[in-house]
């Protein structure tokens, strides 16, 4: 991946020209820095100092990846020029720096916090943040801010502040969660509407932040890998393979086909767990709960099958530095086998009791609607960008394991609407049981871990490992010093950009679509609040 360096007095103008020049359309991840003050005695002219931001970029035209670095030393009042006017999926990554470090990008409509309360106290990713001793605990609510400010820059370099009301005197606001069934966990939607059409919607997020990132830093790497599982249990074995594959490629860490087989494997099952319940749900808020006693029966059949190996049934915790926990389990082939005999013709029951019921179609098709440019701007990866015809499968743009040695087509669809999404879901099962097939009689002899040091400490740099979670892109970001705990370790969520594009979606559309539409992009609350 080639990586770069700019001042912020140049840094719009160089994404612009990577955004036209280069097709850069894809902006994969964006991460907030501290890489603290000067030092005079140690610092190289490499060395970046200050507040700051990577951007990760992609063309999803030639595939290549470009690291963009930037930062101000001032830290009273950092400033950077803000860039979701070239990829709209900027907006919340920007403001999720802003919350967690205080840098205004200048230009951002608004300027809010995303994660924390109105009245936190200080920015808890900066390196000299305290906090607890800022932030005693309260017992009285939040204040309620119904404003943003937008920062313009003037022509003589200063900046000006414009406040704007998010809601006229005339406009009925409508709060869709924290508490409510439909949104699968605490998300609120502060929705503006007209009768039973959505204007606007603004999410509310942060409800479970449980500050993981923050904890990584004072973890050793062993210590940092219990967490993924508890973002989303649906895509656990996924969320770890991230963390373990960027530590192992930045050691170097060569992994023995046996490893890479079962890691392809339970990924798959684990993929097919987290589509069977979406099936369910989807259906069940849709008010057709036989469709969700369908999916969950045949869940229990898959986590059998993991459980055998893992000993887990939500939290696995089955991946580790250099390789697996254990081996599987010596019914493990055969139940798998099983297994996938078992689902292929349920697939097809699926559709006969929902996919393909008229009031499905009635309740789906149309809504929700987002075109494969506007996918791609808002990063919408994942079935949900799929759906649009956009090819944004990690497994095949940048294949890892065993996934360039099976034969396996991406799933796509041009509806760019609900429908084509619960579609992608209900191919991507067959997809899954067709690369376990490939796979499961053929899992080579050999170690399934790779024994390493009693302290594991990972050289010094940067890097970015990234897989196919259930629901789009799953990366990890890791800077380090070269010690046994990471200097920053960011993850690349699958839901934030799925919440993001929610409003563009939802807009002009009714406000029973807002469910539909939540439903069928797939979200999941701990994964975006971290």
């Amino acid at each position: 991946m080639e990586k770069k360096y700019k001042n912020p007095a140049a840094l719009h103008d160089e994404m612009l020209r990577l955004r036209q020049e280069e097709q850069m359309d894809f902006l994969e991840c964006l991460t907030g820095m501290d890489w603290g003050e000067p030092d005079t005695a140690k610092d190289t002219p490499d060395t970046p100092r200050g507040l700051g931001v990577v951007y990760q970029l992609e063309s999803t035209a030639t595939g290549k990846r470009v690291a963009v670095r930037t930062a101000t030393l001032d830290r009273e009042h950092p400033e950077l020029p803000s860039v979701c006017d070239i990829w709209k999926a900027a907006d919340f990554l920007e403001r999720e720096v802003f919350d967690f470090y205080g840098v205004v990008f200048i230009g951002h409509p608004d300027m809010r916090r995303l994660y924390l309360r109105n009245d936190w106290v200080g920015y808890p990713m900066r390196k000299d943040d305290d906090p607890e001793a800022q932030n005693p605990l309260r017992m009285d609510n939040e204040e309620t801010v119904d404003t943003t400010t937008e920062l313009e820059l003037n022509p003589d370099g200063t900046v000006k502040n414009k406040e704007s009301l998010l809601f006229g005197d005339d406009e009925y606001v409508v709060n869709i969660g924290p508490n409510h069934p439909s949104t699968h966990g605490v998300l609120r939607l502060q929705t503006v509407i007209d009768g039973e059409t959505v204007k606007r919607i603004y999410p509310h997020l942060g409800y479970i932040h449980r500050g993981i990132e923050k904890m990584w830093e004072g973890m050793t790497y062993p210590q940092t890998l219990a967490l993924t599982d508890r973002l989303n249990y649906l895509s656990a074995m996924m969320h770890r393979h991230a963390l373990v594959g960027v530590i192992e490629e930045a050691m170097g860490i060569e992994l023995s086909d046996r490893i890479r087989y079962i890691r392809t494997i339970m990924d798959e099952l684990q993929r097919i767990d987290s589509h069977l319940l979406f099936l369910g749900c989807t259906a069940q808020d849709l008010g057709a709960l036989t469709a969700f006693l369908y999916c969950m029966r045949d869940r229990e059949h898959v986590l059998n099958v993991m459980e055998e190996t893992t000993g887990g049934r939500l939290i696995m915790n089955y991946y580790r530095i250099g390789g697996l926990q254990a081996d599987i389990d010596p019914n493990f082939v055969e139940n798998t086998k099983k297994l996938c005999k078992y689902l292929r013709p349920k697939i097809q029951e699926y559709l006969d009791v929902f996919g393909d019921n008229v009031i499905t179609h009635k309740r789906l098709e149309g809504v929700g609607p987002m075109d494969k440019e506007n996918c791609i701007n808002y990063a919408v990866t994942g079935p949900a960008g799929r759906a649009a015809g956009w090819k944004n499968d990690t497994r095949k743009r940048h294949p890892y394991d065993c996934y360039d040695k099976v034969n396996w087509e991406e799933i796509t669809m041009t509806g760019c609407d609900s429908m084509d999404r619960y579609y992608v879901h209900i191919k991507e099962l067959y997809q899954s049981l067709d690369i376990i097939e490939q796979l499961i009689d053929n899992i080579p002899e050999g170690e399934y871990y790779i024994k390493q040091k009693p302290i594991i400490k990972v050289p010094e740099g940067q890097w970015y490992f990234s897989v196919e979670g259930a629901s789009g892109e799953f990366g990890v970001y890791l800077d380090s010093r070269g010690d046994k705990m990471p200097y920053r370790m960011k993850m690349r969520p699958m839901g934030l950009s799925l919440t993001g594009a929610l409003d563009p979606m939802l807009r002009g559309q009714k406000i029973a679509d807002l469910i539909t539409t939540g439903a069928a992009i797939d979200f999941v609350i701990p994964d975006l609040d971290r």
